[in-house]
Formats: C-alpha cells, sequence, structure tokens
C-alpha cells in the first residue's frame, strides 16, 4: 500500500467505526472502482475520524475499498468537531458537494487524445466512460428554396408568426 497524502496515524481496519449517521450509500461498483484506483494511485485522502464520536466523518468509501484490497491498516486524520451537529454537516456536506460539480467530459476527451501512453479508463472514475470514435460534422446549409413556401410558424401563445 502507497500511502501519499499527510496523516495522523495508520490505524487497523478494525477499529475503525462507521458512522451510523452516514447518509451515504456506496454501490459495489463503486468500491470495485475506488479499489482499482487506490491500487494505482495510493491513498491520496486519508480516511478523517473525529476524535470526540470516534466514527468515520469522511471516507466510508475508501474504508470498503481498503477491505477489497486486503489493507490491514489505513492512513487516518483525527479531526476534531465543536458538535455533533458540526460533525454531522461536514460528513453530509462531504458526501454531498462533490455533486455539484458538472464534469467536461469534452475537456477529458480531448486530454486522452493528448496523451501518448496507453491508459486505464476505469482509472479516471468515470461511471460508463468510453471513447467514442471521432463524429465529424457533415451538416450543410439547407437549401429553403427546395421546401416551398410554407416555412412560416405560429406562436400558439401569443401568435406570432415567423419563418
Amino acid at each position: 500500500m502507497e500511502i501519499k497524502c499527510l496523516y495522523d496515524e495508520l490505524v487497523e481496519i478494525e477499529k475503525l467505526t462507521p458512522n451510523p449517521k452516514n447518509n451515504n450509500r456506496h454501490s459495489p461498483e463503486q468500491i470495485q472502482r475506488l479499489a482499482k484506483i487506490i491500487e494505482f494511485q495510493g491513498f491520496r485522502s486519508p480516511i478523517v475520524v473525529s476524535v470526540e464520536s470516534g466514527h468515520i466523518v469522511h471516507g466510508h468509501c475508501r474504508l470498503e475499498a481498503a477491505k477489497t484490497l486486503g489493507y490491514k491498516a489505513v492512513p487516518v486524520n483525527f479531526q476534531n468537531f465543536p458538535n455533533e451537529n458540526s460533525e454531522f454537516a461536514s460528513m453530509t456536506s462531504d458526501n454531498e458537494i462533490a455533486r455539484w460539480a458538472e464534469l467536461d467530459l469534452h475537456m477529458v476527451y480531448t486530454e486522452i487524445e493528448d496523451k501518448e501512453f496507453e491508459f486505464d479508463l476505469d482509472l479516471l472514475g468515470i461511471e460508463n466512460f468510453n471513447i467514442e470514435p471521432e463524429v465529424k460534422n457533415t451538416n450543410e446549409e439547407i437549401d429553403t428554396d427546395n421546401f416551398g413556401s410554407d416555412l412560416s410558424h405560429e406562436c400558439p401563445k401569443c401568435g406570432f408568426e415567423f419563418d
């Protein structure tokens, strides 16, 4: 196991307690994919455990991926939270805020095309990702003279007519 992040301590997996209030569910496919990524890149983020409750706050899926890989211990960062509500808010926001981002797949495709080495696409973590053959734009301007004179339209709400 490679560890490429700062952490406080390596903790045996069986000593870690998932947070009973964790509202995020991880599919077996997600856990397998993350395990593959961790195996390739090493641990880039530690599991965060609350000093107050002793529960995992961030990293439930990383823990499951580590179990899948047969690791006995994982890097842990212990953090203080002022109260139970703050711990819950940190856990929930960490789970949810990433979903706000929109992945620019065009940019991903461009980056992949620029690489001169074989790359396992699963390591990108993108669900159902395939490199599609490039589609050329073959649209040509339409000659409206061939459609006759009935190209007018009317807005059903206001009655505005347009071509």
